[in-house]
């Protein structure tokens, strides 16, 4: 049986590095339907989803509501009192899917991680949460590997194309939008964006 799945999300003002292509309530749009398509994924791999959110908002999905915005200091508040295994997901990896999922909850180790590009880390599932801490931002992946070392934690680093793609700018919506099938791919779709090959090398252009 998969864990529960705690998903960060921030609600407002979301995906900063895209305002030059999407508008903000764009933006949180979005945010919100990559949010929807990893929440949908968790739950095809029988995880229970549970957003991390810098606020309350308007979903039926289960929230536990923070009012540090502070990844770090919201998770490690967490972990202590969780008494079973956890995922913890990041909610921009609309490419996620029940195959993935599993890949990384069904491992041998103590804990599974999905580094991300640059250094972070996408996913990390752990089968003793007390006995670890997250530090996210800057090279969390190495910095995530040095605590598991220093706890005694045996790990599985889990090679992911569909976990490791997380969209942070808009050349990554090339990757949504040839391998997405979910309702991020659907908005995009809808705002107008598409993929164009004229120069020999796929990239996106928006229609206006």
């Amino acid at each position: 049986m998969c864990p529960h799945a705690l998903i960060p999300y921030k609600p407002k003002n979301p995906k900063t590095r895209l305002s030059a292509i999407l508008s903000q309530e764009e933006r949180e749009k979005f945010a919100f339907a990559m949010l929807e398509d990893v929440v949908s994924a968790a739950k095809d791999a029988m995880c229970t989803p549970v957003i991390v959110g810098t606020e309350l908002f308007d979903s039926e999905m289960v929230q536990v509501t923070v009012t540090d915005a502070d990844l770090n200091q919201s998770l490690n508040e967490i972990l202590p009192t969780t008494e079973q295994n956890i995922l913890i997901i990041m909610a921009d990896l609309p490419l996620a899917d029940e195959a993935s999922i599993r890949r990384v909850t069904s491992t041998t180790k103590d804990m599974a991680i999905v580094p991300g590009r640059g250094g972070g880390t996408n996913a990390i599932y752990i089968r003793d949460p007390k006995k670890f801490h997250v530090d996210y931002y800057g090279a969390s992946f190495s910095k995530h590997m040095k605590i598991a070392q220093d706890a005694g934690l045996s790990v599985e680093v889990i090679d992911s194309f569909r976990l490791h793609t997380d969209i942070d700018e808009d050349d990554d919506f090339v990757e949504l939008l040839i391998h997405g099938t979910g309702k991020s791919r659907a908005y995009l779709e809808e705002l107008g964006f598409h993929l164009e090959t004229e120069t020999g090398r796929v990239r996106v252009a928006r229609k206006r």
